[in-house]
């Protein structure tokens, strides 16, 4: 039995498919300033959240994303903000483990 011959392609636009390329390996973050990262006062006894639920969201999808540990995470997110210029804290890794 012989093996089926593959299809060859003859690729004459080089130009966009190395711009193509590229663009398949960008990476894109937006942090709204306009976002209200500090959580809420609640009306509830106890200690209350420094954190909005958004800020851990961000946390754990960049954990997910990336498959990086907590520690690894609050690291990545304090850079991320570091770059774009936002003086924003980050939730520890017990903070966003907890929640």
């Amino acid at each position: 039995m012989s093996k089926p011959t593959l299809p060859t392609y003859k690729t004459t636009k080089w130009a966009a498919d190395n711009e193509a390329l590229k663009r398949r390996g960008s990476l894109t973050i937006w942090f709204d300033p306009e976002m209200n990262w500090d959580a809420k006062p609640s009306d509830k006894r106890g200690r209350s959240r420094t954190f909005n639920d958004a800020a851990i969201q961000t946390c754990l999808t960049m954990k997910i994303l990336f498959g990086m540990a907590l520690r690894q995470t609050t690291g990545f997110v304090e850079s991320l903000l570091r770059l774009t210029g936002l003086a924003w804290a980050v939730p520890d890794f017990s903070t966003v483990c907890r929640r």
